[in-house]
């Protein structure tokens, strides 16, 4: 095999990619590791979204400008979305290789989102694991509701989305929730 050919057959995804300013819908290239494989691929710190259209949040259904190709640094990204679960990865991947995972359903906030959803994990709820141990830092939230903090407007319904673990602000178990005095 020659040098300037790969081994790896890429496809085409489409996704929302939304930072603290742009909601950018178009399609990233992946791998048979899927969007978290390329999103935490520690030796690329930039991603590029082929087919963009971008809007700003304060107006996420009026079309800013339509490129071939944007470039963006991954640290900046709050989150993914996808519109398939498969779109994930392989199921060892986005369980970390664990096969038995608890369901906890879970809200997590960045400065700019909240993310409503399902976090599989191996056992109990650890905060400070999630958030400091591994090297993944998007996690993955399925069965997902993204909305804007303040553009309630701009809400987003995705089978799953990854989340930068990065900017996140906190993070609650819905089940935990307090229940108002009668």
């Amino acid at each position: 095999m020659s040098m300037d050919t790969s081994p790896r057959t890429y496809r085409f995804l489409p996704a929302d990619i939304l930072t603290s300013g742009y909601r950018v819908a178009g399609k990233i290239m992946i791998t048979s590791h899927g969007a978290m494989g390329m999103l935490n691929d520690s030796t690329r710190s930039s991603m590029e979204i082929n087919d963009a259209r971008m809007a700003r949040l304060h107006m996420p259904t009026k079309l800013v400008d339509h490129f071939e190709l944007v470039r963006m640094m991954k640290r900046q990204v709050h989150a993914v979305c996808l519109a398939r679960r498969e779109d994930l990865g392989p199921q060892a991947l986005v369980r970390s290789g664990y096969i038995n995972v608890v369901e906890y359903p879970v809200r997590i906030a960045t400065s700019m989102f909240e993310v409503e959803g399902i976090m599989e994990l191996p056992g109990r709820f650890d905060f400070t694991s999630i958030m400091s141990d591994g090297t993944r830092n998007f996690l993955p939230v399925f069965n997902a509701t993204l909305t804007a903090i303040l553009i309630p407007s701009l809400r987003v319904e995705s089978a799953g989305v990854l989340v930068n673990r990065n900017l996140i602000d906190l993070m609650a178990l819905l089940n935990q929730r307090v229940k108002p005095e009668i």
